[in-house]
């Protein structure tokens, strides 16, 4: 653990270096809030903080830059969290006011929201079908021989799908199928969608039997789907091209980003910086997590992935917002 003043001068040098990218030097921490005394003891305990493995000097002459460690003492003690700023507060707030629609739509966009409020790489992981329960199935007749039956998903989802009647199928035996369908789906995972008990007439079982048959070719344990927005934005978050093509090419690959944000929830953490991401091309890369939820149970994460030089008060209040937000509409359905 740092002394206290030690400790200051640290954060001082994180937030310039967060602030202007470039090297600290113990003038400015002289300058700094909280740090009191002269720039003799500040270069020699600036000394003392590189000789730790918080900080460490770019070149001779220079000053200096938080190390990974550095980062991490910085996070760890951060105290009270952040609060959005007021501009981006509203944002969010008139984005969920206007968030309706298909899930999908909704999931992409809360990744371009992320990376429109951190200037990072939203990323959103989608919830997984098979554990999803049912909230409604209705049938809808269209035409004489086509139907639609529509599925309302715990998630938020609404699935669709066209199918053919049987001969004599009217909107009596139409509502007896809907009616049927719902007494035995409503509440059932969405993978273990399996053959519904008999009504006794034949017509009625017919077009109950050709709904429960088009929800269940959609189940299983499909792909979780994986929204990224802010990609450009966070291409300019880095000074060199391999490593924005290493960061991109991350992005693009949907199951190890799933397993990424995955596991760094499942070490207990919400912010992973460098190599505790355990990627190799993210190794300057931070990395902020956070659950969503519906009816209190979580179902998705949704994170931002920066630069290691990230503003991370921020970007921690953005996850934390957008997840809450998220998480109400969703359950509100």
């Amino acid at each position: 653990m740092l002394d206290e003043r030690k400790a200051a001068i640290l954060r001082a040098v994180v937030e310039e270096y967060i602030d202007t990218a470039q090297p600290v030097g113990s003038a400015h921490v002289v300058r700094s809030s909280g740090v009191r005394v002269s720039s003799a003891t500040v270069r020699n305990d600036m000394a003392t903080l590189e000789q730790e493995g918080y900080l460490r000097q770019p070149h001779t002459s220079a000053g200096r830059i938080p190390t990974e460690k550095g980062y991490r003492f910085f996070v760890d003690n951060l105290g009270q969290p952040a609060s959005l700023r007021r501009t981006d507060a509203v944002q969010v707030r008139s984005f969920f006011d206007h968030a309706h629609g298909e899930l999908e739509q909704m999931l992409q966009d809360t990744s371009r929201l992320l990376g429109d409020l951190t200037s990072y790489a939203g990323v959103v992981v989608g919830p997984t079908p098979s554990e999803t329960t049912v909230r409604s199935v209705q049938v809808v007749g269209m035409t004489p021989t086509t139907a639609l039956v529509v599925m309302v998903l715990s998630n938020g989802a609404v699935e669709k799908h066209t199918v053919e009647l049987p001969d004599a199928a009217g909107e009596e035996r139409i509502a007896a199928a809907t009616a049927h369908l719902a007494t035995h789906l409503t509440g059932a995972t969405r993978s273990a969608l399996g053959t519904l008990p008999l009504t006794g007439d034949a017509v009625t079982d017919a077009v109950c039997a050709h709904a429960a048959a088009s929800l269940h070719r959609e189940s299983g344990d499909g792909p979780d789907h994986v929204f990224v927005g802010g990609t450009s934005q966070v291409a300019r978050a880095f000074d060199a091209i391999e490593t924005v093509r290493e960061v991109l090419g991350v992005l693009e690959q949907q199951y190890v980003v799933v397993t990424l944000l995955r596991d760094v929830l499942d070490r207990g953490l919400q912010v992973a910086i460098g190599t505790e991401t355990g990627m190799a091309p993210l190794a300057e890369c931070a990395l902020i997590v956070s659950p969503y939820q519906v009816d209190g149970e979580p179902v998705g994460t949704i994170g931002v992935l920066g630069p290691s030089r990230m503003d991370y008060p921020q970007a921690m209040a953005a996850v934390a917002v957008v997840s809450h937000r998220l998480s109400e509409r969703l359950t509100e359905g």
